[in-house]
């Protein structure tokens, strides 16, 4: 081999390993084969699995017009198959010729010189090099055999560098892949950690699983047929790939991405996304329907507590005062009618007044008219007496929103209940403060104190805090048995 010719298979292999992708390197590889060896037309083949045949077929010094012409491509019989069984550099003056030669097609360029060689890698054949139809009519020599050779050996070399490329390539993309998916179900078990509310629930499932496929949308759709949620816009008719989203065998609906293409690998990570994302919405549905029949039963105990309030008290001093006046009426003395009317009114006065607390208690007029201070002076007054004394101090800029008014009178008048009722206290102290950026209700007591855990899910507890969660406000509560007890509201401002 001239040195001419070996120093451009130096610089030939020196850029074919560093080429990544095989495709380039087969182009490249026949385009130098070419000119190497003066060969007018080359082609690569590219054995099946079974090494029994070719699975690829490309071609360099044959027109598109000549290829279509020709049909179908070679798949490794005649003297192309000779290379196939034995993969041993094989040169031809005429490859017509060959005992195991099966002739060409009418529409096929004539070719008489023929040199082939094997490309293998890892020793194992993957391909043959062929060259045809050497410039001038000559046949390839020995020399152009040589540089063919070397030239396979590059492009072996070159090849299998590209597919362990793009195995890593791969493997990294899986990784990246995995380490989405993993941030994806870290971000939803945040959500199931400290996030109830189902509409933030559903809204991040979609951002999640739209961000850990990089699609162009994703929704998802409950059980219902209702649409949960949506994150950015898909184009009609664009691919979408669609997994359900069960917790435990129930069906809560499906998510759905848009913007593929997507494979399997996108199928797995999405429907493992949904697994975590399930059991989020899960949760949120059952914190909802929870605090929802919290709320219900609730608001049933508060009406039963009405009830008796105007049964006992109201509609038996109007039953008496039925049967007082009717037998005073029935007896004809004006002495007893007298008296019995004068009993009458003392007993209307005290029923109205009676009704008056309970109307304060449903919607303090002072509290619209007047404000807070006075509205809560006037709780306050009521629920001291003899046996509890009641101390309130209130300090406040300016009027709160009627909102945060409303909460804050709510949550001190459910507090002084409680404690005349379960603590024993000799003393509470309501303290109504502006506290900053929010408004600090503090309400303290000397009584017996109790166990939060016993009484956690009291009505009067469940709803304070159901009233404060809806001005974005806090519930603390420092007792222990036989140690009094610390109510601690705190309400931002606006």
């Amino acid at each position: 081999m001239d040195e001419v010719r070996l120093q451009r298979l130096l610089d030939v292999g020196r850029s074919l390993v560093g080429v990544l992708d095989p495709e380039i390197v087969l182009q490249r590889l026949l385009e130098v084969a070419r000119e190497l060896t003066g060969a007018r037309y080359a082609a690569i083949g590219v054995l099946d699995a079974s090494r029994e045949g070719l699975e690829r077929f490309l071609t360099a010094g044959i027109s598109d017009a000549v290829g279509r012409a020709i049909g179908d491509p070679p798949r490794g019989r005649g003297v192309l198959g000779v290379l196939i069984k034995d993969p041993r550099p094989l040169r031809l003056a005429d490859v017509a010729a060959h005992a195991e030669s099966y002739g060409f097609p009418s529409s096929h360029p004539p070719m008489r010189s023929f040199l082939g060689v094997p490309i293998v890698i890892e020793g194992r054949a993957w391909g043959n090099l062929y060259l045809t139809e050497k410039a001038g009519g000559a046949e390839f020599s020995a020399s152009d055999e040589e540089a063919a050779v070397v030239l396979a050996d590059w492009a072996a070399i070159a090849i299998n560098n590209a597919r362990l490329y793009r195995d890593v390539r791969e493997q990294r993309d899986e990784l990246e892949r995995t380490i989405r998916g993993l941030e994806a179900t870290t971000e939803i078990s945040r959500a199931l950690g400290g996030e109830t509310d189902l509409a933030r629930v559903l809204e991040l499932v979609v951002k999640r699983s739209r961000a850990l496929l990089d699609a162009r949308a994703a929704e998802i759709v409950l059980a219902d047929g209702e649409v949960g949620a949506v994150a950015g816009e898909a184009v009609s008719g664009e691919p979408a790939l669609t997994v359900p989203v069960t917790f435990r065998n129930r069906p809560l609906g499906s998510l759905r991405v848009y913007g593929g293409p997507f494979g399997e690998e996108d199928d797995r990570l999405l429907r493992a996304f949904a697994a975590s994302a399930a059991t989020a919405m899960a949760t949120a549905q059952h914190a909802g329907e929870q605090a929802l029949r919290q709320s219900l039963e609730a608001s049933e105990a508060e009406r039963s507590r009405w009830g008796r309030e105007l049964h006992d008290e109201t509609l038996q001093q109007l039953a008496g005062l039925r049967m007082l006046l009717a037998g005073a009426r029935r007896s004809g003395d004006r002495s007893r009618i007298d008296r019995a009317l004068e009993t009458a009114l003392e007993q209307l006065t005290t029923g109205i007044g009676d009704l008056r607390s309970l109307i304060a208690d449903l919607r303090p007029a002072a509290l619209d008219e007047l404000g807070l201070a006075p509205a809560l002076e006037t709780l306050v007054g009521r629920s001291s007496s003899s046996d509890v004394e009641v101390d309130l101090d209130v300090s406040l800029d300016g009027r709160p929103p009627a909102e945060i008014e409303s909460t804050v009178y709510r949550v001190v008048q459910e507090a002084l209940t409680n404690v005349l009722k379960h603590a024993a206290a000799s003393r509470v102290a309501v303290v109504v403060r502006d506290a900053g950026a929010s408004i600090e209700v503090v309400v303290r007591d000397d009584g017996a104190g109790f166990d939060p855990h016993r009484r956690s899910t009291g009505f009067g507890l469940v709803g304070m805090r159901e009233r404060l969660a809806l001005v974005r406000g806090t519930l603390d509560i420092q007792t222990a048995p036989g140690g009094g007890t610390t109510l601690r509201a705190v309400i931002p401002h606006g």
